[in-house]
């Protein structure tokens, strides 16, 4: 992709600086440090031991869902393996995780291991991972490419949006998981939760925010439908009657009627909440989308 400087109505085109990072050590510093601005992910570790190297960065999304990361300079055939490697490490690890969180966040962050997330962030990919990866629900591909002077692009290269996942549902409460008849996660099992009005609204709603470039719709999630571009935007919940949606930020410009609530006390990865229900303006709660959309940007 083609990145230019304007100035003074004329255009020069950015050199991109195939060195960029020294090496890989370099590049995993860089994206620890800043984490959350980059990837929309909290720091936990880097450089983490387990029973068989070390993994790169372990992070905590917006979800609260576990975060693998491991980077490779350049281009790595074995990058897939290893990410693979390590996320089986992970859930076999649990408790050692769970107190990590604890330890580095707050002992009141309680774990979502509903979708466990390994990133793999490479210069590129081969063909034999770019095809392989399509059959792994778990691993996400990002490329970096260092623009002189001091210009970082990240792009998504992949990110699995067509496996779901098989819980046991208890039909008298459909928002809970209890024990009871088998159900595949998907966007249809989220709005049988709610009433035929609020779905309705809902669907409007989505198919504005799906208008947007570049975003991607996570609804294979036992507790919600989550959009993000490289980081997540919002987050629809849904209850009986309404839903809760979550924003990145605890108010925004645009919010004239103050109707996000700050939860940021909540240890969550998202700040702001707003009850959306068969009475919201559509419009209005767009714009707030909208800008907590433009912030990942």
């Amino acid at each position: 992709m083609a990145i230019f400087r304007m100035q003074e109505n004329k255009v020069s085109q950015i050199s991109l600086n195939e060195q960029g990072f020294g090496n890989e050590a370099e590049l995993r510093d860089l994206f620890a440090d800043n984490l959350e601005d980059i990837l929309g992910v909290r720091f936990l570790a880097k450089e983490y031991p387990t029973t068989d190297g070390r993994i790169d960065t372990l992070g905590l999304d917006e979800n609260n869902a576990p975060v693998i990361i491991e980077y490779k300079w350049r281009q790595n055939e074995e990058v897939l393996a290893q990410g693979l490697f390590y996320f089986d490490w992970l859930m076999s690890n649990k408790p050692h995780f769970d107190l990590l969180v604890k330890n580095k966040l707050d002992k009141n962050v309680e774990v979502n291991w509903d979708q466990p997330r390994v990133i793999l962030i490479a210069q590129g990919f081969s063909r034999y991972v770019l095809a392989a990866v399509q059959r792994v629900k778990n691993v996400e591909l990002k490329t970096y490419h260092y623009y002189t002077p001091d210009i970082l692009q990240v792009e998504n290269v992949f990110t699995p949006t067509g496996v779901n996942t098989t819980v046991r549902i208890n039909h008298e409460h459909p928002e809970e998981e209890v024990a009871g008849e088998l159900e595949e996660m998907n966007l249809q099992h989220h709005l049988n939760i709610t009433s035929p009005e609020v779905q309705t609204k809902f669907n409007e709603l989505r198919e504005m925010i799906l208008e947007l470039p570049s975003v991607v719709e996570k609804d294979n999630q036992r507790s919600g439908v989550t959009y993000r571009t490289t980081k997540s935007f919002c987050r629809f919940e849904f209850r009986p009657t309404w839903i809760q949606l979550l924003l990145r930020d605890p108010k925004y410009d645009v919010d004239l009627k103050s109707t996000v609530r700050d939860i940021t006390s909540h240890g969550w990865g998202y700040h702001g909440m707003i009850k959306f229900s068969h009475d919201s303006d559509i419009d209005y709660v767009f714009n707030l989308v909208k800008a907590s959309y433009e912030s990942t940007l």
